[in-house]
């Protein structure tokens, strides 16, 4: 192939980063809710890319442990391994957080700081302490926060990642 035909074909889309907060991991893959659906289908079919981290990992796996979630016991393997395959788990590292808001709910700055760690496009939360940071977020150049039901795979790709 010549120089000119490479230059000549398109670049890929830019695929979707993003990351899921517990709430949203138990809606996908424990309860199955079906109106999050479309999202897991994109992370199934490999069109989004979808980050966690080793402290993050750790309160999904904390949270499977709950007693009201005690009938998934044996379900639980089948999860953790459906969760395993479709997020990527990055170490926890420092990372310069210079501008990242703080969230009220300290447990849940971790999911910001792995946002702005695997430059995400998008955080799907349905925290409130986390949501009440979107716009900060989204004005910073940072990652936009939405809830699940706004979430969709053709948006948010359009800036590029901080």
């Amino acid at each position: 192939m010549s120089h000119d035909q490479a230059s000549s074909t398109p670049l890929p889309p830019t695929r979707q980063r993003l990351v899921l907060d517990t709430n949203v991991c138990l809606d996908l893959f424990v309860f199955r809710d079906p109106r999050w659906q479309a999202l897991l289908q994109a992370l199934n079919d490999g069109s989004v890319q979808a980050f966690t981290r080793d402290d993050c990992r750790s309160e999904w796996l904390a949270v499977l442990d709950y007693p009201h979630l005690a009938a998934l016991a044996s379900d639980r393997q089948a999860i953790c391994d459906e969760f395993d395959r479709l997020l990527h788990c990055l170490p926890v590292q420092p990372v310069n957080t210079f501008g990242l808001p703080i969230c009220s709910d300290r447990d849940d700055q971790k999911f910001l700081e792995l946002a702005l760690q695997c430059q995400a496009h998008v955080l799907v939360s349905k925290d409130r302490a986390v949501l009440k940071l979107g716009r900060r977020t989204t004005k910073r150049g940072m990652f936009a926060i939405v809830q699940p039901q706004h979430w969709r795979a053709d948006a948010f790709v359009d800036r590029p990642a901080a």
